[in-house]
């Protein structure tokens, strides 16, 4: 089987001829369009809407295809519309791809015919009128942003006024933190967001968080107003920019009273607060109805506490006294009238209590506290050397260290009487100096020299039936002789050198018609004995 160049086929196996005509050539390629620079422009313009239109005319779908997925992504990550817009990340991505479109949209434009729209000014001017959808969207987009901006700025404000309302149930130590939180929130609302809706809406919430705030006082719990009331005065301080009107001044009325209260109950009841509450009232209201009524309730305390010099517990009158004049010293007045009015109280407590000091040491040798009843009265004697309870006041000291030692001696209060018809002489056996302190129907005391010659006795010798001190007629014994009447006297013995000595004590039952005698001695390292 062969062929020729003219298409003949000679199959000799079959002894036939067939002749098939040649292939005709392959028309050519169209000539490429000439290069129009209106086309690529128009091809650029479309492929910006972001819709791929510019390669819909030059029929490259895939690449169509490509721009819409592209949109479809951009619009995945901005809707909905965020306060905080679409990431700068996605918007320069988007752009850039949007330029590569357009630049590649061109190049393949300049020289491919357009389907479709055939005339490049006609498919230009759509591109330009298709470029307002993407500008369109921007816009809307804003507006929405702008919308979700001001919910976003609403919720924040919701959320403050939830904290308010929460942080009202409970005590205000406890809550201020929650209302200084909230209190940031309309202050930045006000501040960084001045035209939003959340921001005018401020001060009106700003009432409502004044009442919450003071809510103890409209409750008439005034120490527990004080310093909520406090606070809400530097409430306008984190609002500069904030009208507040009538409640700039909303807590001073309310402060001042609740000061005066508070301190008025803690007055009364002994406690040390009132001072620094009324101290406060003064320098920050000195104007204030409520500061007028400072000096005359202090005044009607000391009038209080004085009456109960007289009562049953004078002694603790006396502290009160001298404590209020202490804390009424204290006070510094803003008004010169009431500062005086305050000296003159602080000036009649002081001195009440002064003189308070010898009824307060009677009530306490009556209760048998002979120790206080001593330091007491000395004291008193002490400071007031020329009042006419002085002497008293010393007799009582006097019958008051007796009685510590013998109980019974402390049985009466002392009197004021002297001498007697019974003569008492007493001799000091001891070589230390010695004090006698005697009270019963007469109360006093006076000293013995040391005897030069005389020596502590031992423990022993004392037990001794056969031990009788100052019974050395060799010898020279400091003494004393005392008139005292009949009764019951008691003495005590008070050696002054040896400090670790323990006062002796004798009781006499003195009658008619005897001379007493008695005696101080000392014993070795266990006190003195008589």
């Amino acid at each position: 089987m062969s062929g020729d160049q003219y298409g003949r086929y000679d199959d000799t196996d079959q002894n036939t001829f067939y002749y098939v005509p040649p292939m005709p050539p392959a028309p050519p390629a169209p000539p490429p369009a000439p290069a129009d620079g209106a086309r690529a422009v128009a091809v650029a313009v479309l492929n910006l809407s972001g819709l791929g239109l510019g390669y819909a005319l030059v029929r490259r779908w895939v690449l169509m295809g490509l721009c819409w997925a592209a949109t479809a992504v951009l619009l995945f990550v901005a809707l909905p519309a965020d306060p905080d817009g679409v990431p700068d990340s996605a918007l320069v991505l988007y752009g850039v791809f949007l330029a590569a479109a357009a630049a590649h949209g061109a190049r393949v434009g300049l020289r491919t015919p357009l389907a479709g729209l055939r005339r490049a000014p006609l498919a230009l001017g759509l591109g330009l009128l298709l470029l307002v959808v993407p500008a369109a969207g921007v816009v809307l987009y804003d507006d929405a942003r702008d919308e979700a901006t001001q919910q976003m700025l609403l919720d924040r404000l919701d959320e403050a006024d939830r904290l308010v309302q929460a942080a009202g149930d409970r005590s205000f130590e406890s809550a201020r933190a929650d209302y200084r939180k909230a209190l940031s929130v309309y202050a930045d609302l006000r501040s960084d967001h001045p035209g939003s809706r959340a921001a005018e809406r401020v001060p009106a919430r700003m009432k409502t968080y004044y009442t919450t705030v003071g809510a103890p006082y409209a409750q008439g719990d005034y120490c527990q107003a004080v310093e909520p009331l406090k606070y809400l005065r530097t409430v306008p301080k984190s609002l500069p920019g904030t009208d507040l009107g009538a409640l700039r001044t909303w807590p001073d009325d309310r402060l001042a009273t609740s000061l005066y209260e508070c301190a008025s109950k803690a007055l009364t009841a002994g406690e040390a607060t009132w001072a620094s509450q009324y101290g406060e009232l003064l320098s920050t209201f000195p104007e204030s109805d409520q500061s007028a009524k400072v000096e005359p309730s202090v005044a009607a305390a000391v009038t209080r506490t004085q009456k109960d010099l007289n009562g049953a517990e004078p002694c603790s009158a006396v502290q009160r006294l001298s404590t209020l004049g202490s804390q009424i010293d204290g006070l510094q007045a803003g008004q010169a009238d009431v500062g005086a009015a305050l000296d003159k109280d602080a000036q009649r407590a002081a001195g009440s209590a002064d003189a308070g000091a010898y009824t307060c040491g009677v009530d306490q040798y009556r209760d048998g506290d002979f120790e206080a009843a001593r330091t007491t009265m000395a004291e008193y004697v002490s400071d007031h050397k020329s009042a006419k309870n002085a002497a008293l006041a010393t007799k009582i000291a006097i019958a008051a260290e007796v009685a510590q030692t013998v109980p019974a001696a402390g049985r009466k209060l002392p009197t004021n009487r002297t001498g007697g018809s019974i003569s008492v002489t007493v001799q000091n056996d001891s070589p230390d100096e010695v004090t006698v302190l005697y009270t019963g129907p007469v109360t006093g005391s006076f000293t013995l020299k040391a005897c030069g010659s005389c020596k502590a006795y031992s423990l022993g010798s004392t037990l001794s039936p056969s031990f009788e001190p100052c019974n050395d007629s060799g010898r020279n014994y400091p003494q004393r002789t005392i008139s005292l009447p009949v009764g019951t006297t008691y003495f005590l013995h008070k050696p002054k050198g040896d400090s670790l000595a323990t006062p002796a004590s004798d009781t006499a039952k003195l009658q008619s018609g005897y001379i007493y005698t008695e005696c101080a001695y000392t014993t070795q390292s266990l006190g003195t004995g008589l």
